[in-house]
């Protein structure tokens, strides 16, 4: 039930049937008949003192004041203007479509829209163009020329505003009010996308962002939709056009009715019949406004037309926006004094008239009181209505619901009132005469109305609810804009970059667009690459890139490893292995200049490559969507989660180049792993040469193994360095006493005190152990060794793998090596054996290059040997170089660019001589089995004089598969600590 808003009395008995009348049809219009009549008042009596006319008025004016509090859309005329009822009936019919019904603001539904109507206005604001006090000696090809022309200035549409504003400064008020109206208006489309740009706007960049770019995005709406008013687009495909065009109506106006014709499709044909009606009309317009009778007839019906079609429209049921169902009463318009002299009367013929030409059905209702001297008819037809009463016999029922009967027998004649037999009839006017008893009766019966409901329809495309809406979705969006912020490196509402995300503080995955990995990382390179910090090295990477033109062939490599860290400091590896790969893309690109050029990507896992599977998803995805992925360098780094990360990287066809990683189970179980680093087996097999030598000095000699435990840094290499360890030693004829294990603390520190105190503890203090940990886990070693009773002052030798490799001790690093220890080391790059010169000039021209203007260039410390420069002393560097050329040199066939199958493919086929390390060559290799070939050194580290002593023991470059052995050494060489290729 809705709100009560009105309660009153007309005090007058012949109030009561009609306001019961109008109530039903208002109410059950939705229900109903589909039908709604010119309800008619009029005194059955004439009265010569006007008294009965102005009560039948009050009924109209009760009626209209009770509807008026419940938010009905109507409209009170008080009669045209004009000096005639042409003019008086053309007035009223622009009352209701260029003039604001009652609460339009406060209905069901939005105002109503009138194109057809405006349209129409437009055409006879340009009708004097073609009127009869032009010169007649302008032929009609001339006259209609000028009318298009005056059309033409009017862009089609009515000078003027909607409620009779003119004047020039009138107008532009007007225009720049619904330009900003349209703009900020929610339930309009550029309104709501004005809204949604700037909830993106303030999502993504803040609201200075949003301030400006809601500014220049107002501006832009507000032009486009000035355009759009001042020169409509697609003028053939406006509703109102095609109605105009279309419409049978004008039918017999038509110059050439097979011309007349409308097709979305054929712009050319649909505009000359627009153009063509719109001459026939203006033509009519001109005739009825210098007094043709005919053509003011015709000018009055199609205004009334254009009318009751837009009224339509706006209830149309299959719609976007659910009018139908959201407007569930009809317009009504009321007449409290409808005459011939004020043209009300023609008004209702004429929408008789037209309601009976059309088989459409319009929601308009009428209440009208007509004085009793009138006659619905005009002077001269056949016969008057209001002579002859509308419904049939006066029955007891009929008398007692005397307008509810009229409608229901109006609604059963209607048919048959519209037939052409009953041409003398106007068969939508239910005329209600009056009695004067009724009139005369005072009554005080009270009526109340009630508040006109929404229906649940309002919702959509409602003003409030798309103000809840747009708040949700800007909230929805800051919130969803945070979140992709928060989640990817490069994150927004709109365009995401989803190849890397952000885990642990770190962003994980491959570097595209507009993500830098390494953005601020001021760590520098060692030696001839000081002052070259790891931010400078990927913008070069990123400069690289963007020189490759869109059309140039190139090849798209992926290096993979650990960019990021908690602390800069730990990102040495992935700064050294990037900056030998920066180095081979400068090397193929520019030094070289080849045809295929090199685009690298960084993709990152992460310190100590703990992401390296969500690492290896996200190359994965990138290389299906891009196809100049042809494989990944790097991976340098064993972990539990290294094979799941590579075989992913296997389903999506990409081999991978490793540089350190020594892991002897990869190659085996993975077809597409090539690994240029020497495996764990390879370096016991080679250091076991000195252990013999080291167990041969003392028969029954002990050894022990310590090894780092894996937790959470999932590092599989010291599990494997445990394995082939206790093995080597075994082979070598120590006895091994029990293993020890360490783990970290929650600092990340070595707990080594409890493992190296019941290695010292036991009877016989081993002479070799094999420490199967990382390289910042050595000082605390050498440290605990040498100050551990029953170790403390013992000769004992150390050996570990290819980690320590790493170390820069050169540059700085703390660590002191107490004299009795012997520590032997791998180092999986022998650059003296391969003494490329080459190589390392390049790179220290390419790295001076990189550094701030200004800054003094490092010189190599020894010319002749410039592999022992600490840049590249820990052999990351011409690792990964060689990896990178690796993988370039299979990827193209000539100078075309292969695919990735390809590129995998040919890494089985041609041996690459003339690298830093050697000649890398997978010839002959088979999938699933050990990869032979890898280059290698042994290193003995020494504490004498102050300080810490490197040299180089034995090794083999790379492409050579001789094994190692233990000849005499020189003169003044360890004999027992020795080795050579046989």
């Amino acid at each position: 039930m809705g709100r009560q808003v009105w309660t009153g009395s007309a005090g007058l008995e012949a109030a009561d049937a009609v306001f019961e009348l109008m109530r039903r049809l208002i109410d059950d219009f939705r229900s109903g008949p589909p039908v709604t009549p010119l309800v008619v008042l009029q005194a059955e009596e004439e009265d010569p003192t006007g008294l009965l006319d102005r009560r039948v008025a009050k009924v109209v004016e009760f009626v209209h004041q009770s509807q008026l509090p419940r938010g009905l859309l109507g409209k009170r005329l008080e009669g045209g203007g004009g000096p005639d009822a042409y003019s008086s009936a053309i007035d009223m019919v622009r009352q209701l479509c260029e003039h604001s019904w009652d609460n339009q603001r406060q209905s069901q539904y939005k105002p109503f829209t009138f194109p057809r109507s405006r349209l129409l206005r437009a055409i006879e604001q340009a009708a004097p163009e073609v009127g009869a006090d032009q010169p007649t000696v302008w032929t009609a090809a001339q006259r209609r020329e000028r009318l298009m022309r005056r059309l033409a200035e009017l862009r089609w549409r009515p000078a003027g505003g909607a409620d009779g504003v003119d004047g020039t400064g009138g107008r532009r008020a007007l225009a720049l009010a619904e330009t900003v109206g349209a703009v900020v208006n929610p339930s309009g489309f550029a309104g709501a996308l004005f809204i949604a740009c700037l909830s993106v706007l303030l999502g993504e960049g803040g609201w200075r962002t949003a301030v400006w770019g809601g500014a220049l995005a107002l501006m832009a709406f507000g032009l486009a939709h000035l355009l759009a008013r001042s020169a409509p687009p697609l003028l053939w495909l406006r509703r109102a056009s095609r109605w105009f065009a279309t419409t049978t109506f004008l039918a017999p106006l038509s110059d050439r009715p097979e011309a007349a014709d409308w097709s979305r499709w054929r712009p050319a044909k649909s505009w000359e019949t627009i153009r063509g009606r719109a001459f026939a009309v203006a033509q009519q317009v001109a005739a009825a406004q210098a007094g043709d009778p005919t053509a003011r007839q015709f000018h009055v019906e199609l205004r009334v037309l254009a009318l009751l079609e837009d009224l339509r429209h706006n209830f149309r049921p299959l719609t976007f926006d659910l009018r139908r169902r959201k407007r569930t009463v009809p317009p009504v318009v009321y007449l409290p004094r409808a005459t011939e002299e004020d043209g009300g009367l023609l008004l209702l013929r004429s929408i008789s008239n037209v309601r009976s030409r059309r088989s459409e059905v319009d929601p308009l209702l009428v209440l009208a009181a007509v004085p009793a001297a009138e006659r619905l008819r005009p002077p001269g037809a056949d016969a008057d209505p209001a002579a002859t009463p509308v419904t049939g016999s006066g029955s007891d029922e009929e008398q007692a619901h005397g307008a509810d009967a009229r409608y229901q027998r109006w609604v059963t004649n209607l048919n048959v009132g519209q037939s052409p037999g009953r041409a003398a009839a106007l068969p939508w006017i239910l005329r209600i005469p009056l009695s004067t008893e009724e009139l005369r009766h005072r009554h005080s019966t009270q009526h109340s109305t009630t508040r006109i409901r929404r229906t649940a329809a309002w919702l959509l495309w409602s003003r409030p609810c798309l103000a809840v809406v747009l708040a949700l979705a800007l909230g929805a969006g800051f919130l969803g804009n945070r979140w992709l912020a928060q989640h990817y490196c490069e994150g927004r509402l709109l365009g995401s970059n989803t190849d890397s995300v952000r885990d642990d503080g770190q962003c994980i995955g491959v570097a595209t667009g507009d993500v830098r990995l390494a953005r601020g990382n001021r760590l520098s390179l060692f030696g001839v690459g000081k002052g070259v910090t790891f931010d400078a090295v990927e913008q070069a990477i990123r400069a690289e890139n963007a020189a490759i033109g869109p059309k140039e062939p190139h090849v798209t490599i992926v290096y993979a490893g650990p960019v990021t860290a908690a602390d800069p400091a730990d990102t040495r590896k992935g700064l050294e292995e990037i900056t030998g790969v920066y180095l081979y893309q400068h090397y193929a690109n520019v030094s070289t200049d080849q045809p295929t050029k090199i685009k690298v990507l960084l993709a990152n896992a992460g310190e100590n490559m703990l992401h390296v599977l969500p690492m290896a998803r996200h190359i994965a995805d990138l290389a299906r969507r891009d196809r100049s992925v042809v494989g990944v360098v790097g991976m340098g780094r064993d972990t539990t989660e290294t094979e799941a990360a590579a075989r992913i990287l296997k389903r999506a066809g990409l081999p991978v180049v490793s540089t350190t990683n020594s892991g002897s189970h990869l190659a085996r179980r993975l077809s597409n792993w090539f690994g240029l680093a020497a495996t764990d087996e390879e370096e016991a097999d080679a250091l076991l040469v000195l252990a013999r030598q080291l167990a041969a000095r003392e028969h029954g000699a002990q050894a022990a193994v310590l090894s780092r435990t894996v937790g959470s840094e999932k590092d599989f290499y010291t599990t494997e360095q445990a394995r082939v360890g206790r093995r080597m030693l075994v082979e070598a004829g120590f006895t091994l006493a029990p293993a020890r294990t360490y783990r970290l603390s929650s600092q990340g520190e070595p707990e080594l005190t409890t493992p190296v105190g019941a290695i010292c503890a036991s009877g016989t203090v081993p002479r070799a152990v094999y420490f199967a940990g990382r390289v910042e886990d050595v000082p605390n070693l050498m440290a605990q060794l040498g100050s551990t009773p029953g170790c403390s002052g013992r000769r004992i030798t150390v050996f570990t793998g290819d980690d320590l490799t790493k170390s820069a001790y050169d540059e700085g690093e703390n660590l002191r090596i107490p004299p009795e220890l012997t520590l032997y080391h791998f180092s999986l790059a022998p650059m003296d054996l391969a003494a490329a010169r080459g190589f390392y000039e390049d790179a220290h021209q390419a790295l001076t290059a990189l550094l701030p203007a200004g800054s003094p260039a490092a010189a190599l410390a020894d010319p002749a040997r410039p592999w022992r420069d600490p840049l590249f002393s820990s052999g990351q560097t011409v690792l990964s170089y060689s990896a990178t050329a690796v993988l370039y040199r299979a990827a193209r066939n000539g100078d075309m660019p292969q695919t990735a199958a390809e590129t995998w493919a040919d890494l089985r086929w041609h041996p690459n001589p003339n690298l830093p390390v050697g000649t890398v060559s997978f010839v002959g290799s088979r999938p699933y089995a050990d990869q032979r070939g890898h280059g290698y050194e042994i290193t003995r580290v020494t504490y004498r004089d102050g300080r810490v002593r490197s040299e180089s023991v034995c090794g083999r470059p790379a492409g050579s598969e001789e094994r190692l052995t233990a000849p005499p050494g020189a003169p003044g060489a360890d004999p027992h600590t020795v080795c050579r290729l046989n």
